[in-house]
């Protein structure tokens, strides 16, 4: 391992963002015009590849491309941010993209992901960097590549003594497998509430949905809320961190994928899981304050100063 930097192993997908701005979404059949558009580099786990190595971490990433010019951006963002990349280049298939709506008065959005060669991704695929999870602290991975790939992941992590880290979106079922293999579970209460059934718009709520997981075989429990911060929740705690902000939130597409590689790095560096969150929730307040998914990432010096202002 690296001794100056914890190691990360992070399985997901690359995807290019078409980002459009406007007011309102459109409904079906109406055309609206837009105040903004750009085109970014995205993809859950590449976002977070991203940032956790703009965070400090040394990154491994993997995930399945097609041989055209996103690849070659794709490439290009994880050669400028220091990441590591694994990916294969398929001919026969095209690297995925992403329609990303915000709303301008609020910087909410809505998200359409079509994850192109990464959704062709199997599980044999991980056992050609079984050795970098291997040697990796964190293994990361989520959903937007198959669930059976993510489940392999996190198998491969277990039989190492790897700790994992399972960010289960975008939202869905999972078999009850799945949970006894996740050291950490980073569910925002949308995902929270369809993994467990049960309601989560509130601290009290989470809680509720925590403890269900926590039954499931989950370790560690960290529910997102948002600007209500987020919930970590063990057998033995139950602590609520409040958001902490940046300035103005401008857009909150990356929010999420900075919050899990946040968690990563910090949980990699050794520190305390409060602290952990406390990082985790620096970098994605600072994320917010800017357009675009793995182009709002912040670098350590501005998640360190954020922290050392107590905001």
């Amino acid at each position: 391992m690296s001794q100056s930097r914890p190691r990360i192993v992070i399985v997901g997908i690359y995807v290019a963002d078409l980002l459009f701005k406007a007011t309102r979404m459109p409904v079906i059949g109406e055309t609206l015009l837009g105040s903004h558009f750009a085109m970014g580099p995205g993809g859950k786990g590449s976002n977070q590849a991203v940032a956790a190595a703009r965070a400090g971490a040394e990154v491994f990433f993997y995930t399945r491309l097609g041989n055209d010019a996103f690849a070659a951006n794709a490439r290009q963002t994880w050669q400028d941010a220091g990441v590591t990349s694994r990916a294969t280049l398929h001919d026969d298939l095209t690297t995925g993209a992403a329609h990303i709506f915000v709303e301008d008065d609020t910087g909410r959005n809505a998200i359409i992901v079509y994850a192109g060669a990464a959704a062709h991704m199997v599980p044999a695929d991980l056992d050609a960097i079984e050795q970098d999870i291997a040697g990796a602290h964190i293994f990361v991975t989520q959903l937007e590549q198959p669930l059976e790939v993510a489940l392999h992941g996190l198998r491969l992590a277990r039989k190492h003594g790897v700790t994992t880290i399972f960010n289960p979106a975008p939202a869905r079922q999972l078999p009850d497998e799945v949970f006894p293999l996740c050291d950490w579970i980073t569910p925002n209460e949308t995902e929270a509430s369809l993994l467990t059934g049960l309601p989560v718009a509130d601290l009290e709520q989470a809680r509720r949905a925590a403890d269900l997981l926590l039954a499931k075989g989950v370790r560690n429990v960290v529910v997102t809320l948002g600007e209500q911060g987020s919930l970590l929740h063990t057998a033995s705690d139950s602590i609520h961190i409040p958001a902490i902000r940046a300035g103005k939130c401008i857009d909150t597409a990356g929010a999420g994928d900075g919050f899990t590689a946040g968690l990563a790095t910090a949980l990699a560096e050794g520190k305390s899981p409060e602290a952990a969150l406390r990082f985790a929730s620096a970098l994605a307040g600072i994320s917010v304050t800017r357009s675009g998914t793995a182009a709002s990432m912040p670098d350590r010096g501005q998640i360190d100063s954020l922290l050392c202002t107590g905001a």
